[in-house]
């Protein structure tokens, strides 16, 4: 059985203001193009289809338009499920037009689990879907009060799907949840509403599945152990995310249920960069329209450098001076702590911070006389 397993397109999103549309129609079409190419039984796309519950019309037309490109020119069954950032009802209303004998579509959380039954030469594979949902949802689903937390959410899931598994048949689950070990990026939204909640499921609780398909990570890895993997996002979403490789896996169960993974990198239309130097340096490297964050290293403050910055790179989105960034380390993101009855010294520590240097002698000493000066008028005032 092959399977392509892919996540967290977040149709609709904006980077820094920038819209993605193109960037996303682009990987869609490298996903359509994998399934040509590599031809999985199912295209499973593990949650957050969409960036918001109210997507805009491009976003919609979008995925509209690759479902039904999909269904029109290959057998390949469907997978899909909602994740925290889709509407649960909205996924949820394309099954009542789906094909059930080659697609499961899961929006709200249900009590009755039932798998997509696929076949191979081996035998029957079994596909449980399972949607995020809240806390207050899962309590009310399952009728369960003792629901807090994420885990107990897919722990109720899992309860409800294990019964409907036929005996001896392969196993995937998929589900959007945060499993306890995986490496997030700054991107993620938090999957619990709990003030302080635990957002981490164990991966214990994955217990018989032959190969668990994850979302909402958008680092491409596994978690847990090597049969329950993150797909990643297909685009960095994040300056954080600079240099990761995204991808989508192939994976192909053989007949003991043993999971073996390819990855097929995306190529993406824009990267995401930093580039670092001097305002002069900046502007003699190639033009880009790659997504660009500018670490300035000139000692003075400049003149609208952004602008300018602009000119040559247009989705040039954030812009710091490298001594800014080296007192924000040095102060190890904390305020300072200098009294205010060390003037000199708080003076010294700005100057620092805004020209990358402390106050020298000459500096200090006008700085000594000064507040001499002012102190002496206050007495005189007293």
């Amino acid at each position: 059985m092959r399977i392509l397993h892919t996540a967290d397109w977040h149709l609709g999103r904006q980077f820094e203001g920038h819209s993605l549309d193109h960037d996303q129609a682009a990987v869609l079409d490298q996903v359509f193009a994998a399934v040509q190419t590599v031809h999985p039984d199912a295209l499973i796309i593990a949650g957050d289809i969409f960036d918001r519950a109210a997507p805009p019309e491009s976003a919609v037309r979008l995925f509209n338009r690759f479902i039904e490109s999909l269904i029109a020119t290959t057998s390949c069954a469907i997978i899909l499920i909602a994740g925290n950032h889709d509407s649960a009802d909205r996924i949820g209303a394309m099954a009542m037009l789906a094909d059930r004998r080659r697609t499961l579509v899961r929006g709200p959380l249900s009590s009755a689990e039932k798998p997509l039954l696929l076949h191979d030469i081996h035998g029957p594979v079994a596909v449980s879907a399972l949607p995020f949902g809240y806390e207050y949802a899962a309590r009310e689903c399952f009728a369960d009060a003792d629901i807090k937390c994420p885990a107990d959410v897919m722990r109720a899931q899992i309860a409800a799907a294990r019964p409907h598994i036929p005996p001896g048949a392969r196993w995937i689950i998929v589900a959007h949840a945060f499993v306890t070990g995986a490496t997030v990026s700054e991107t993620e939204r938090p999957l619990t509403r709990i003030a302080g909640g635990i957002e981490t499921v164990p991966a214990e609780l994955f217990s018989g599945a032959h190969y668990v398909a994850l979302g909402h990570i958008h680092r491409p890895q596994t978690a847990g152990a090597a049969h329950i993997r993150y797909s990643g996002a297909p685009l960095a979403f994040g300056f954080d995310e600079e240099g990761n490789q995204k991808s989508m896996a192939i994976v192909d169960i053989d007949t003991t249920g043993n999971a073996t993974v390819e990855l097929i990198p995306f190529r993406p239309l824009r990267s995401v960069r930093t580039i670092r130097g001097t305002l002069e340096d900046l502007l003699k490297l190639p033009p880009s329209e790659d997504f660009i964050k500018a670490i300035l290293t000139d000692d003075g403050r400049l003149i609208d450098p952004m602008k300018r910055i602009r000119e040559r790179f247009p989705f040039a989105c954030g812009l710091t001076y490298a001594r800014e960034l080296v007192a924000r380390q040095t102060a190890g993101g904390h305020p300072s702590t200098t009294a205010l009855d060390e003037p000199k010294t708080v003076v010294s520590q700005f100057m620092q911070v805004m020209r990358g240097t402390p106050l020298n002698d000459k500096e200090a000493y006008i700085v000594a006389d000064t507040i001499a000066q002012l102190a002496s008028r206050e007495d005189a005032a007293e």
